[in-house]
C-alpha cells in the first residue's frame, strides 16, 4: 500500500519529479561517460607501451669517464656492448646507432631519424607490416608514420645526399610511442650502412629485452654494478617502472575525471532533497491522517523512501542505458576509437553509475522520510 501512495505522489507531480529524474539521468551519464573515458585512455596507454614494458635501455651517462680514463664521447664502445652483453645474458642484447638526416623522397625534402641495426636484431624489436625485413646494406625499412606523411611504398628510393641513396625493402608495423626508439617516424637501416654513412664507429644507446619481466630489476642491477664499478658511467633505465609511474599517473587522472562526473549526480540528489522536502510540505495533513489512524512511523518513512528510490530507479536506468553512448561519444571524440568501451573493466563503470545514482536517491530522500515520519498527528491534522 505505502509503495502504491508512493508511485502516486511521483505520478501526480509528475513535471516535479520529471526534472528530478533527468538530474539523475545527467550525473549517471556524466559519471560514467568520465569512467569509461578515464579507463580507456589507460587501456590505450598501457597497449601502445606494452611492447616496450620488457626493456632495458642503456645509455651514456653525459660527463661521465670513460675506460681509458678520458671524458666520455657520449658513445657506447664495441667493448661497452660486450660487457653488457656478458653482464645480461642469457637476455638479447642490441646495440643500437641513431641519427637525423635530411632526405629527399621523389621531389620532396624531409628530415627524418635514421637508425642503424645489425639486420637480425631488427626482427627482435620490430614487426614488419609491409615488404620484407633489411637482407643488404643498400636497403632501408620505413616507420608507418612516416611512411605515410611522405608516401613511401615498398620499392620507393630515399636519397640521403652525400651518404647516400636507399631503397625501400619493407614498412615497418606502427610501433607506438616508446622508451627504445621511435621507428614510426623515422628510418631503419644495416649497421654497416649507417657507420660508412655517418662515420660512427660507436653506439648511441643498447636495448636488452628481457625475457621474463620478473628478471628486470635483476637484469638491471647486474649492469649497473659491471658498468658502473667506480663511477657512473652509463644510465640504466628500466621502462617497466616507467610504464608503471605513467599507467598510475592516468589511473589517477581516471579516477579524478570520474570524481567529477560525480559532483553533478550531487548535484542531482540536492535536487531530490529539495522535491521530497516540498513534498512533505504538502502533504504534512495527509500524513497527520495516517498517523491518526494508526500508521506506524517506520511505516511513514518507507513511504517517503519509496518514493525517492523510484525516481532514482528510473533515472539510473534511463542514465545506465544512455552512458553507453555517451561513452561511445567521447570515446570517439578524444580517442577516435572504440576499442576499449566493450571490455569489462569499462563497462562496471555502468554498474558504479547505477549504484552511485540509486544510493544517492535514498540517502536524499532520508531525512524528508525522517522528517515526515515524526511529525505529530495532531499538530499535522490542524496544518492549513
Amino acid at each position: 500500500m505505502f509503495f502504491e501512495l508512493a508511485r502516486r505522489n511521483v505520478r501526480l507531480h509528475w513535471l516535479r519529479s520529471l526534472l528530478a529524474i533527468l538530474g539523475i539521468i545527467i550525473g549517471v551519464v556524466t559519471i560514467v561517460s568520465m569512467g569509461i573515458l578515464g579507463n580507456s585512455l589507460v587501456l590505450a596507454i598501457s597497449d601502445s607501451l606494452s611492447s616496450v614494458g620488457d626493456s632495458i635501455i642503456v645509455t651514456p651517462h653525459v660527463g661521465g669517464m670513460g675506460f681509458g680514463g678520458g671524458q666520455s664521447s657520449n658513445l657506447l664502445s664495441d667493448r661497452d656492448v660486450e660487457q653488457i652483453r656478458r653482464a645480461a645474458a642469457p637476455h638479447v642484447t642490441i646495440p643500437v646507432y641513431s641519427g637525423s638526416s635530411r632526405m629527399t623522397i621523389g621531389s620532396e625534402d624531409t628530415v627524418g631519424t635514421v637508425y642503424g641495426l645489425k639486420p637480425d636484431d631488427v626482427p627482435v624489436l620490430l614487426e614488419i607490416e609491409e615488404g620484407s625485413f633489411l637482407r643488404g646494406s643498400s636497403g632501408a625499412m620505413v616507420g608507418a608514420t612516416f611512411a605515410e606523411e611522405n608516401d613511401i611504398k615498398v620499392g620507393s628510393r630515399i636519397n640521403l645526399g652525400e651518404r647516400g641513396s636507399l631503397r625501400v625493402v619493407g614498412i615497418l608495423k606502427e610501433r607506438g610511442m616508446g622508451f627504445d626508439i621511435n621507428p614510426d617516424f623515422g628510418i631503419v637501416v644495416e649497421d654497416q650502412w649507417f657507420r660508412q654513412a655517418f662515420d660512427q664507429e660507436e653506439y648511441n644507446q643498447v636495448i636488452v629485452k628481457v625475457k621474463d619481466l620478473n628478471e628486470i630489476e635483476e637484469v638491471k642491477d647486474s649492469i649497473d654494478r659491471t658498468m658502473n664499478r667506480k663511477e657512473t658511467v652509463v644510465d640504466v633505465i628500466d621502462t617497466r617502472a616507467i610504464l608503471e609511474t605513467i599507467l598510475t599517473t592516468f589511473g589517477q587522472i581516471s579516477t579524478f575525471t570520474t570524481v567529477i562526473g560525480g559532483i553533478s549526480l550531487i548535484v542531482a540528489g540536492v535536487s531530490i532533497l529539495n522535491i521530497m522536502l516540498m513534498s512533505v510540505t504538502e502533504r504534512i495533513k495527509e500524513i497527520g491522517v495516517i498517523r491518526s489512524i494508526g500508521t506506524q512511523r517506520k511505516e511513514v518513512r518507507r513511504m517517503f523512501l519509496y518514493e525517492a528510490l523510484i525516481l532514482g530507479l528510473i533515472g539510473s536506468s534511463i542514465g545506465g542505458a544512455l552512458s553507453i553512448i555517451g561513452g561511445y561519444a567521447v570515446s570517439m571524440v578524444m580517442l577516435q576509437t572504440t576499442e576499449y568501451l566493450f571490455v569489462p573493466s569499462s563497462l562496471v563503470y555502468i554498474v558504479y553509475g547505477v549504484g552511485f545514482g540509486l544510493g544517492t536517491s535514498l540517502v536524499s530522500g532520508f531525512y524528508p522520510a525522517w522528517k515526515a515520519s515524526n511529525l505529530n498527528p495532531i499538530e499535522a491534522l490542524r496544518h492549513e
